[in-house]
Order: structure tokens, then C-alpha cells, then sequence
């Protein structure tokens, strides 16, 4: 199979710049290689204030009080942190507070780590039922207008918007 993957520092350069078009202020994430050179370039910014989480659902809580304070955020993390953020996404649903969330995937094209498999072919199904939007993310010029509808979509309609970074496209994580 061909590998079809993005280098990172050019898919999280148009997600970055996405983000800074939105007016996020807020960037809450648990460390994640899949987003790294995304989380420096949001460190390097003056204008954004970075989050380091413990946990993911502890970014739902703080993107609502951002929000209420007039901020604008953004959650980043992995397929895995989806399972986490269930009970809260309740917080959102029932207040509609706006959530703005970007997922790079695991468990899906070429996949080693069977442990990331069930939550990542599970991640979309179980957003959506939590009344999340769900929208994919497959190609490379889908970044910058897919980060700017769903943060439109997000924002103006307060609504929680998840964008899924397919795997085939970010790259499988190889393990030897």
C-alpha cells in the first residue's frame, strides 16, 4: 500500500493558521505525537494560551469557562481520549456552550497497536451520539476550510464540532 501521509509540519502549518483565522485563544490538549509540531506552533504564539491536560475531559470544562470568559478554544487529542470526554460532552449538549474539537485518529489505516483498534473505529459513532457534529478530515486540501467550517459551525450555532483526522492521512504510528 502506498503511504499517502502529509508530513506533519505542512498539515498542522494549515491547521495552525486555521485556528489563528478562527480567533482561537485557547489551546487545551493532552500531549499527543500526533499533534506536536501542531501544540509547539500554538506554544510559540503569544496570542494563544496552551493547556497542557491530564486527561481530555478536563479540556471540555475548560474550553466552557474560556467561552464564558470570551474566548474562543480548541481541544486536540487522539481517537483514544474520545471514550474520555463521554460524561462531559453532556456539559456542552444540555448548556450549549460551543466546542470546538480536532481528533488525529488511531485504530484505523495501518494500524500496529491493537489496543488503539476498538476506540478508534468507535470514535465517530460514539461523538455522534453524544450530539456531537461529526466531520472527516482525508485530504490535504480539506484542512484550512474544513478547521474554518467547523469552527463556524461551532461558534455561531453553539454547538460541539469534532474533526477527525483519518489516520491514512496523518500517517500510522510504526512500532517495532
Amino acid at each position: 500500500m502506498p503511504d499517502d501521509s502529509l508530513d506533519q509540519s505542512v498539515w498542522s502549518q494549515d491547521i495552525y493558521q486555521a485556528l489563528k483565522e478562527a480567533q482561537i485563544g485557547q489551546v487545551a490538549y493532552v500531549p499527543d505525537a500526533g499533534h506536536k509540531d501542531l501544540i509547539e506552533r500554538c506554544h510559540a504564539d503569544a496570542g494563544m494560551r496552551t493547556v497542557s491536560l491530564t486527561t481530555e475531559e478536563e479540556g471540555v470544562a475548560l474550553l466552557a469557562g474560556a467561552w464564558l470568559g470570551g474566548v474562543r478554544g480548541v481541544l486536540l487529542m487522539q481517537s483514544s481520549g474520545v471514550g474520555n470526554c463521554v460524561n462531559m460532552l453532556s456539559l456542552v449538549e444540555e448548556c450549549r456552550f460551543p466546542l470546538l474539537m480536532i481528533v488525529t485518529m488511531r485504530g484505523q489505516w495501518g494500524e500496529t497497536n491493537p489496543w488503539q483498534v476498538p476506540m478508534g473505529q468507535a470514535a465517530p459513532v460514539v461523538l455522534a451520539t453524544c450530539g456531537v457534529i461529526v466531520q472527516h478530515l482525508e485530504a490535504a486540501g480539506d484542512l484550512a476550510p474544513g478547521v474554518a467550517a467547523a469552527a463556524q459551525m461551532a461558534f455561531v450555532s453553539n454547538r460541539a464540532v469534532a474533526l477527525l483526522v483519518g489516520q491514512r492521512f496523518i500517517g500510522a504510528k510504526k512500532f517495532d
